[in-house]
């Protein structure tokens, strides 16, 4: 499709990719399609503009002062053309095109693939990308549509809807309670090994209620850490110390007896179960309608 002054819209939206990706590669990837295609087409928009809009280094990319202006003056008014395409599309209920997901490792697997296919049945039309892994991604840089997150969400600019929230349980391998005085009170959590998840804002500090409405602050020390939550999983299941672990991580093995909840008459903070859109972009209406599944389905 060419605009005025035969400039193709195909190559905008390619360009703009570019600039929001931070690379051709990514870009592609974010497309689904051959780099060498990006590079095809961001050249053909420089030739016809007679301008250069990136900078290319062997490390970054990184749009000119004419690039940037491009872009500032682009991206509004591609995703208004996306919106309006979309509200005509809402007078069907087939949902078209893909839909990229990504979510914490254990979560996906747990709760989010089952309900994943379900919407998939539903919808066979759309072609869907699920993305799970402990990292947090760069939602505009990697395209994703929806981001599944869970505890607290520190980033004021996301937006998000809150699905629902989930208990946490400090929890031990039998093995492990066999070696050491298992706790009976929070004061007696600092003698013991504490696994540590550095994804945290404060993996060593926690404040536990009890029953009665009592609170207790306490100040651990780690020999053990990461950043995984499936390998905390594993090596808590391994007995070499005690965690805390979101419920929906910890119930296959509470139900298994790998694993054992400790201080059952304190509970943790509560965490919540958040989608995330990426910031400064049009919400598709696939998107939309996964939350709003997804958001049924766990409370079904």
């Amino acid at each position: 499709m060419a605009l005025p002054g035969q400039i193709d819209l195909n190559d905008l939206v390619v360009f703009a990719a570019v600039v929001e990706a931070g690379g051709f590669a990514k870009a592609a990837a974010r497309l689904g399609v051959a780099p060498a295609k990006v590079s095809v087409e961001v050249a053909r928009l420089e030739t016809r503009l007679g301008a250069t809009l990136f900078t290319r280094t062997t490390r970054r990319v990184v749009p000119t002062e004419a690039g940037q202006a491009l872009h500032d003056a682009c991206a509004p008014l591609l995703l208004q053309l996306r919106a309006a395409v979309d509200n005509v599309h809402a007078s069907t209920a087939v949902l078209t095109g893909s839909l990229r997901i990504t979510a914490p490792a254990d979560f996906a697997a747990q709760s989010l693939a089952p309900a994943l296919a379900r919407f998939a049945a539903l919808h066979p039309a759309l072609a869907l990308d699920l993305r799970a892994g402990d990292a947090i991604a760069d939602l505009v840089a990697e395209g994703i549509d929806v981001a599944i997150r869970m505890g607290w969400l520190r980033d004021s600019s996301l937006r998000a809807v809150k699905l629902g929230s989930f208990d946490q349980y400090l929890v031990a391998a039998p093995a492990y309670l066999e070696r050491v005085a298992p706790p009976h009170a929070p004061e007696d959590l600092p003698a013991l090994d504490w696994l540590a998840l550095t994804r945290l804002p404060t993996p060593l500090k926690w404040t536990l209620t009890s029953t009665s409405g009592a609170t207790r602050t306490v100040h651990l020390r780690s020999r053990i850490r990461t950043d995984s939550a499936g390998a905390l999983r594993a090596l808590v299941r391994e007995g070499v110390g005690i965690t805390v672990l979101d419920q929906y991580s910890a119930e296959p093995d509470l139900r298994a007896g790998t694993l054992v909840r400790l201080l059952p008459d304190w509970s943790l903070p509560a965490g919540g179960t958040y989608a995330v859109f990426p910031p400064g972009r049009h919400v598709s209406r696939k998107a939309h309608a996964f939350v709003a599944f997804y958001q049924t389905w766990l409370h079904r």
